[in-house]
């Protein structure tokens, strides 16, 4: 709704928007009091006597506006005419200017003039909450509410900025838009109630504008009455049957709508069939359904039937063209690396699998791992959008090796990875290899930084019969980890000689098993917080494992092992009892959630092993929530989808977690019984800097929120990435190192009913925002 101006509403609606301005006396001698206190305490922590001027100043200020409404209040607040409000509302502008200016003053003088950190504070603070007061005030005055805001933070702002400092110029840069929301926010109240005062005027045109509405919806829609024949019609179902008017579908059956379609060239005839068969199932049995069909056009249409009132029927043909390519889109994310255009990490290993499987079996192929020396030191010192730039130019001229039996991949961070699927012998693959790394070296402008590439790499030669994706991954890494203790930029050949590698990992799988026999691993807990109420409302259950010879191992270590040993189901097992017990002695309002492996979903025993853990611990089965991961999805469907079932028939809530990082089909989230996804921290990475980023976030969010799902975020590690999420985004929960580390059982006990301290400031931005 745009503004509405003084001079395009009623004399009548204008005079009470004046009015109002005069309401609410009282405020002012409160916004007064507390301006003078304001003045008295900053005086008394700078012993600054320009502090008591201020003090003295807004106190009177506040009091002329006061007694100035209450002269007006006691000749009956009555308004004669347009240009008695007028001069009432230019003296209401004049009085309201010189409060606005010695408030802003104010600020400017504590920020910048005589810079004292509880001035700053205190001025800022209270100059904010008087902005929050503007819109409720001062509405009725559209001028009155752009001065208040640029005098209550114009100064501020400027005082910002002049200090000439990186923080204090972008706050000071972030804090404008509040002019322009405060401004928005007052406009939008004012139309509102313009709205409100002729709405009874608009009644009479309802007829006419319910009719405009059904004929400029975007999708075409059409009620059937009893006799299965239309009764209502729009414009959109007349032009996708290729029809004049929506009165030439009155009087049709569904048989005949869809024929119009197939004489417009619009449907096939397979597919009238096929919809009509199924609209009419949805009729007759008063279920909802839906069908999808790619018309002819390249746009793609979902026809949906469902029971209306009064025993009439309803169908509707929605573009959702839109949709269908977001989730093309959210497919090509999910296989293709962001910023490289690369297959990602989960797609090359599909690449390089499918390509092993096929063909002669008794050939060589060859795997490369490639990795940028000294990367962090190019984020650190220049930033990480250089260090995007400088990976963004490797992955270009390792995109020119790519071809029919190469694959190349940015399998994460700065490493990158190649699949040779036929290879001669050694001196082939080093012949391509040194290739490779002669067309790498040399200088590449990123930004005006002259960047020198330096890549160390790790390779390995294999038949195709003896190894696997995975087995050559392994190997290539540890060449690579020879190469750069042998001096970095140059590649090396596994060796049979790094075989003691291999061992060491044998040890540790040995030290593993023992520890998970023994009991001697731990579960911690990652909070995840409501973004409502800004606490705990539930935790991820994470596994540690602390060697004493090693100590910490990271999970990444030990859990793959653990896979790859098939010991995962016994950690699962361990994680769930334990959860499941800590989470019974917490608040009631607090769960827990518990990540299930590919392998525990192969065995029918998930289920009992769940009923088994919430009756020891004697926790009610909605508070437990099992994460489910897409490699899981995919290794069996059927069975997985099964024992989903039966965990939800317990009581149990469903996750599908790390959303984005596989295939990401969307068919899973209405298909399968799930109560929840768990949006990768990959989408968040860059969302602060990329709109797009921003966009596809949103997009997978509102989609998933029609489809009724609870939405996690993961990965949120900073305040900005927050505030993003609470003004752009509104998921439900988020989760991330942002709110620390993961703690354990005790600590999440005594956190449970602790609001994290920038709860206050979002809850404020977003309020605004609101407005």
């Amino acid at each position: 709704m745009g503004r509405t101006k003084t001079e395009s509403i009623p004399a009548d609606v204008y005079i009470q928007f004046v009015r109002s301005l005069f309401d609410n006396a009282h405020m002012l001698l409160i916004g007064g009091a507390c301006y003078s206190i304001l003045g008295v305490m900053i005086y008394l922590r700078t012993r600054n006597p320009l502090f008591l001027a201020f003090s003295f100043a807004l106190l009177s200020v506040s009091l002329i506006r006061y007694f100035g409404i209450r002269g007006f209040l006691k000749t009956g607040g009555v308004i004669a005419d347009v240009e008695h409000a007028q001069r009432l509302e230019r003296s209401y502008i004049l009085k309201g200017c010189l409060q606005g200016l010695g408030l802003g003053s104010l600020c400017f003088v504590s920020i910048y003039v005589y810079p004292d950190p509880f001035a700053e504070l205190a001025a800022m603070s209270l100059t904010l909450a008087t902005l929050v007061t503007v819109v409720a005030r001062n509405y009725g005055s559209p001028r009155m509410v752009r001065i208040f805001s640029v005098t209550f933070i114009g100064p501020a702002a400027l005082a910002l900025l002049l200090r000439m400092d990186a923080p204090s110029v972008v706050l000071g840069l972030m804090i404008i838009p509040m002019t322009f929301i405060t401004i928005t926010g007052a406009d939008h109240v004012r139309n509102v109630l313009f709205s409100a005062v002729i709405g009874h005027k608009q009644a009479r045109n309802l007829t006419r504008r319910f009719d405009r509405a059904l004929n400029t919806m975007s999708h075409g829609l059409v009620m059937l009455g009893p006799d299965g024949r239309v009764a209502v019609a729009n414009a959109e179902a007349a032009h996708l049957m290729s029809l004049k008017s929506a009165d030439a579908l009155l009087g049709r059956s569904i048989h005949g709508l869809l024929m119009r379609g197939v004489a417009g060239g619009m449907l096939a005839p397979k597919d009238c069939r096929y919809i009509e068969a199924q609209l009419t199932r949805a009729l007759r049995e008063g279920r909802d359904r839906k069908v999808l069909v790619s018309l002819a056009n390249g746009q793609h249409y979902e026809f949906s039937a469902r029971e209306g009132s009064q025993e009439l029927g309803v169908i509707t043909f929605e573009d959702v063209t839109a949709r269908v390519e977001a989730e093309e889109k959210i497919r090509f994310m999910a296989r293709y690396d962001n910023l490289t255009g690369l297959p990602n990490r989960a797609y090359f290993h599909e690449l390089a699998g499918e390509a092993m499987a096929s063909g002669d079996r008794d050939r060589l192929c060859g795997l490369a791992v490639l990795d940028l020396d000294d990367f962090k030191s190019v984020n650190d010192t220049l930033g990480h959008p250089v260090g995007d730039g400088l990976i963004y130019a490797v992955a270009e001229r390792l995109a020119a090796v790519a071809g029919p039996g190469i694959n190349v991949s940015r399998f994460g961070g700065d490493e990158f990875m190649i699949y040779f699927d036929r290879i001669e012998d050694e001196s082939h693959l080093s012949s391509l290899l040194d290739d490779i790394f002669a067309d790498l070296q040399g200088e590449v402008d990123v930004a005006g930084h002259g960047l020198r590439i330096q890549t160390s790499g790790g390779a390995v030669l294999s038949i195709v019969k003896d190894t696997d994706v995975d087995a050559m991954i392994v190997k290539a890494d540890l060449a690579l980890y020879k190469a750069k203790e042998l001096g970095k930029n140059s590649w090396r050949l596994f060796e049979a000689s790094m075989d003691a590698a291999f061992r060491n990992r044998q040890l540790m799988k040995a030290d593993l098993r023992s520890a998970v026999q023994a009991k001697e691993l731990r579960v911690v807990y990652q909070p995840i917080v409501s973004m409502s109420t800004m606490r705990i409302a539930s935790c991820e259950a994470l596994c540690r494992w602390d060697h004493p010879d090693l100590g910490p191992v990271s999970p990444s270590i030990f859990i793959p092992l653990a896979e790859e040993m098939g010991i995962i189901s016994e950690i699962s097992s361990f994680v769930l009892q334990a959860a499941c017990a800590e989470c019974a002695k917490w608040p009631a309002q607090t769960s827990v959630s518990i990540n299930l492996s590919a392998k525990d979903f192969r065995n029918r025993e998930v289920v009992q092993k769940v009923r088994d853990a919430l009756a020891a611990a004697g926790l009610a089965p909605h508070r437990l929530e099992i994460e489910v991961t897409e490699t899981a999805l995919l290794d069996d469907k059927s069975l997985t989808r099964e024992l989903i079932e039966e965990l939800k028939t317990l009581g149990v809530r469903i996750a599908l977690d790390d959303f984005g990082t596989g295939y990401s089909s969307l068919s899973y989230l209405h298909k399968l019984p799930l109560d929840k996804i768990k949006i990768d921290r990959s989408f968040l990475i860059d969302v602060t800097q990329s709109p797009k980023s921003l966009d596809l976030l949103k997009g997978i969010v509102g989609l998933t929120r029609t489809l009724g799902l609870t939405v996690t975020i993961e990965g949120v590690e900073t305040f900005e990435q927050l505030k993003i999420l609470v003004h752009s985004v509104k998921p439900d929960l988020v989760q991330g190192f942002l709110f620390g580390a993961a703690l354990s059982a005790s600590g999440i006990e005594t956190m449970s009913n602790v609001t994290w301290p920038f709860a206050a400031d979002l809850r404020l931005a977003a309020k605004r925002t609101a407005r």
